[in-house]
């Protein structure tokens, strides 16, 4: 110790001495022994997260040691010791699988720290509790004499994470309900969470994924229904559960929990399927095969159901065949003095075009009168004397009553004078026949207005209406049930005279006057564009037919109102008698009744649904059961709710009707002008064929090895069917028909044979009736067009086309050409090249032979050209011809020459044919290529001026032997 530091004052309890030094710097080395023991706090509180090794203790970890200085002398005290005696080298863990280590952080402080040695798990162990002792470095080098602080406790909490998801106890959770009832608790479910710590582990939460269920779950699992359940809407509820615990962790799987509905027992049809498919074609279909009454063991003494299908949506209340009225009413049995109204527009029926039509069922053909507009019937389409019995028919679907008239057809003076001969029209709900009588009659009263008050007039729904009048007598029937008038009134005959009448539909024509010269009250009239019409109509009309001279039976009536679809019933035999089943007229609807409920049960299971179109209108069909059941006492005595379901009729096989045949052909102008013209379609074929997709058939693609391609599954398949026409229409494609030098003309005799009809005008000709394919082929091939007067024609072009079902299927457009063959004055030719064939076939291709004998043959057709173009042609053939014929001549001369100088050399002719270009004359080939049948009238009358002529084939044969060619010096 030098003598510049003096010892300062000893502080007790330290262990060590202290000097005070002065400015300049001292030293005092002290020997100084490891006298005390590291302190540690008794007691540690620590924290360590999940997938962590940091632990927070408090307080921290921090060893002192006497021997070591004070951490905060002052400024000018220095302790002077050993320096292993004051540093702090380690903290030793006791305890077993202890997972933690303690690391010095600073020897120097004894600051030090605790940590994780592996992963921890919250879920296996939340807490660890050990002790902890901390040593000093000890004396010398080699850390002798260490000294140990005591043992502390340390308390370590492991803190969770939220590493876990809800887990449901069970897969799937079910219940059992009884329908009608509300309950507080219809069953838990429960999940939990492997977590392990309460904040973690805990469902906070459940909820329903299922949408639009009436079911709710709390927040602890508890279902049950916001509202009554009923068996009959749903047998089942499937829902979907999921849970959250509170950290917002959902669950990994949801869970589902079925509930049944239990149905109270009540009376009420069972296996009733709400959706039947009906396939075309297939005949009658079953609608309740499986379906039966439970009657709740209620002593039932009888039971009544009526069963409806509704298809007042369908066309004119149902699915019926769509054909012109007139041909229905011929197929009815209606075949004579039929007369169509309104028909569908076409070239020959017009006055219907501008009507707006409602095409919307199936073809119908329905029109629409607003009440604005009307049609005048063509003067003469009807020749109605009244004197003779007449029948009126229409379908009409009527709105709510006016107080206006609103006339459906009507007969009135066309000038002068506003007289209403007869007319049918509706007037506040009533159906009022309208008819004055002949004015020749006796001026007395007799019936002039018949009256039927009926609901089916304004109920917006189709009726069928037909008036049978046979005067005084009138007889109404409305959907083929006959009504009498309620009303009949009288009324004076008209006054004699002389003015023409009018047809109307739709409306009344009349002077705009307003006087009417026969107690008539004057109508309203319209202001505007149809000033003279009156009394309008606000409804739907199809159908109109006014028919002379007969009456309509009751059958016939039937037959016109009569669906093609509709329910029917096969009566088990051992039931037919316990059960009464009761149609209605169009078997849209039918009653059940009977007492065995066995029995019942049968013939409900037996009701079917037919369609007997070929093509019938797909849609749906809606369907409806009502029953009503009575007990002992013979009253209603349980309710039996309606059964709803539908029939759905699919969509068939639509039919391609094709029209084939010669399209393009050629006749002579005499042709046309004679007394039987020229036949357009002397070779049409009508074919109809439906295309089907079709399973392909294992064998045959196993022979056809597709085996290996698996996308082949399906083939089309195209069938020829067999159905009706209706109608044929031949226009003319360019001008119209001058009927001062042209026609079209059929055999009338044979349209009436095959019960079709014909009507024509200067566009063309219809043909119209329901028959065959074949029939129609037979009649299309009696078409012929005439013209006498073919100087300016060149040619003529056609169209037909045909359609079934009032045009719902059409076929393709068949177009011909005619060509005319302008002639001149007979003139002898030696080959006929001239003459024109009959008609030359579509395609053929020209081939050309040459044999030993040198005969040359050729086969020559082609397109019929113009007729500009076959004068042309034959001009030059004759040019061609006459040079050839020089030719041959001049070669023929220099043979007989040759032969004479070279004598003994074989007479043949050697041919050089590496160049030869040989051009045949095609009007001396057309001649070969058609039959006897086809001579034209040129070669017709040629063949009687030479008699004793050879045969046409024969003359050809003689005119080829004839030539001799040279073709050494000849180039073509």
């Amino acid at each position: 110790v030098t003598n510049a530091c003096s010892p300062n004052v000893a502080q007790p309890g330290l262990g060590q001495s202290l000097y005070l030094c002065s400015s300049v710097c001292c030293h005092q080395v002290l020997a100084s022994l490891n006298k005390h023991k590291p302190w540690i706090e008794t007691t540690y509180h620590g924290i360590v997260t999940e997938n962590d090794d940091k632990v927070i203790l408090d307080p921290p970890l921090i060893a002192l040691d006497k021997d070591a200085p004070l951490r905060y002398a002052e400024s000018f005290e220095v302790t002077l010791t050993k320096e292993g005696d004051r540093e702090i080298c380690g903290f030793r863990i006791h305890g077993q699988n202890v997972p933690f280590e303690a690391v010095v952080l600073d020897k120097s402080t004894g600051e030090g720290v605790i940590r994780a040695k592996e992963k921890l798990d919250c879920e296996l162990q939340k807490e660890h509790t050990f002790t902890i002792q901390a040593y000093d470095c000890g004396e010398g080098p080699d850390g002798a004499n260490m000294k140990k602080s005591h043992k502390a406790t340390v308390h370590i909490q492991v803190n969770d994470i939220n590493e876990y998801s809800p887990v449901f106890k069970e897969k799937t959770y079910k219940a059992t309900v009884i329908e009608g009832k509300k309950y507080d608790n219809i069953l838990k479910v429960e999940a939990v969470d492997a977590d392990c710590s309460f904040q973690f582990s805990q469902i906070c939460s459940y909820e329903i994924v299922t949408p639009d269920v009436p079911f709710t779950i709390d927040k602890d699992g508890f279902i049950k229904n916001t509202e009554k359940l009923s068996y009959g809407k749903e047998h089942m509820y499937k829902l979907t559960v999921t849970a959250y615990d509170c950290g917002k962790n959902r669950a990994s799987e949801d869970v589902l929990v079925k509930i049944s509905i239990k149905p109270t027992c009540r009376t009420s049809w069972q296996g009733f399927n709400k959706r039947t498919e009906y396939e075309p074609g297939t005949g009658s279909l079953a609608l309740f095969p499986s379906m039966h009454l439970e009657t709740c063991d209620v002593p039932i003494t009888s039971v009544r159901a009526s069963i409806e299908l509704e298809t007042n949506h369908i066309g004119k209340g149902c699915d019926r065949d769509t054909y012109s009225e007139k041909s229905l009413h011929k197929l009815c049995g209606a075949s004579s003095g039929t007369v169509e109204l309104l028909p569908a527009p076409s070239s020959s029926a017009n006055w219907t075009v501008g009507l707006p039509t409602d095409n919307g069922h199936d073809s119908d053909q329905v029109f629409e009168f607003n009440g604005t507009q009307a049609i005048k019937v063509p003067d003469g389409l009807v020749n109605a004397n009244l004197k003779e019995p007449f029948t009126i028919s229409v379908w009409m679907r009527h709105g709510p009553g006016s107080h206006d008239k609103e006339t459906i057809l009507c007969n009135s003076d066309k000038t002068d004078m506003n007289r209403h001969h007869y007319s049918l029209y509706v007037h506040n709900c009533r159906l009022i026949l309208l008819l004055r009588q002949d004015p020749s009659e006796a001026e007395n009263y007799k019936p002039a207005e018949f009256h039927w008050k009926l609901d089916q007039v304004c109920d917006k729904e189709w009726h069928h209406y037909v008036l049978n009048v046979e005067f005084p007598t009138v007889s109404l029937f409305v959907d083929g049930t006959a009504f009498e008038p309620f009303m009949v009134t009288e009324d004076y005959p008209l006054h004699p005279s002389k003015i023409e009448t009018q047809l109307t539909v739709g409306a009344c024509w009349q002077e705009n006057s307003g006087h009417d010269n026969d107690t008539e009250a004057a109508p309203e009239t319209t202001s505007g564009g149809n000033a003279r019409m009156a009394q309008f109509f606000r409804g739907n009309l199809a159908g109109l037919i006014i028919r002379s001279g007969k009456l309509e039976n009751k059958k016939v009536i039937d037959c016109l109102y009569t669906c093609k679809e509709g329910l029917d019933v096969q009566l088990p035999e051992e039931v037919a008698s316990a059960v009464k089943v009761d149609f209605n007229p169009n078997q849209s609807s039918l009653t059940v009744e009977g007492d065995d409920i066995g029995a019942f049960d049968k013939v409900m299971q037996h009701i079917s649904y037919l369609n007997s179109r070929q093509f019938p209108t797909p849609g749906i069909r809606h369907l409806r059961i009502s029953t009503t059941v009575k007990c002992l006492n013979e009253d209603a005595c349980v309710a039996v709710p309606d059964a709803e379901g539908y029939v759905m009729v699919l969509q068939p096989e639509e039919p391609k009707i094709s029209l084939s045949g010669i399209d393009h052909f050629a006749r002579s102008a005499a042709e046309f002008e004679s007394q039987e013209g020229v036949t357009l379609f002397p070779e049409l074929r009508i074919v109809s064929t439906i295309t089907r997709e079709m399973e392909a058939d294992a064998e045959s693609e196993a022979a056809e090895g597709t085996d290996d391609d698996p996308t082949v599954q399906e083939t089309v398949v195209s069938e020829e069917i067999m159905h009706n026409l209706d109608s044929c229409e031949v226009s003319v494609v360019g001008d119209e028909l001058d009927g001062e030098h042209e026609s079209l003309e059929v055999d009338v005799s044979q349209l009436q044979q095959r019960a079709l009809e014909m009507s024509s005008s200067n566009l063309g000709l219809v043909i119209t009736g329901v028959n065959t394919m074949a029939n129609y082929e037979q009649v299309l091939h009696l078409i012929r067009y005439k013209n006498w007067h073919t100087e300016a024609l060149f040619d003529r072009k056609f169209k037909l086309v045909c359609s079934e079902l009032n045009g719902r299927y059409i076929s393709n457009d068949f177009k011909v050409e005619v060509n005319v063959i302008h002639t001149s004055n007979p003139v002898e030719h030696a080959n006929n090249a001239m003459v024109q064939p009959n008609f030359i076939n579509p395609v053929h291709h020209a081939c050309l032979h040459l044999s030993s004998s040198f005969l040359i043959r050729a086969v020559f057709s082609a397109v019929v050209p113009s007729a500009a173009t076959i004068v042309i042609v034959v001009c030059v053939s004759f040019l061609v011809f006459m040079i050839i014929l020089g030719v041959f001549r001049i070669r023929a001369a220099h043979q007989r020459s040759m032969r004479d100088q070279e004598s003994g050399k074989e007479n043949e002719m050697d041919w050089d044919d590496s160049a030869l270009t040989i051009t045949v004359n095609p009007m001396e080939t057309y001649e070969d290529q058609h039959s006897k049948d086809d001579i034209t009238s040129a070669e017709s009358e040629s063949s009687e001026d030479e008699e004793g002529g050879e045969p046409e084939d024969q003359q050809g044969t003689s005119r080829q032997q004839q030539l001799e060619w040279d073709d050494s010096t000849l180039t073509y």
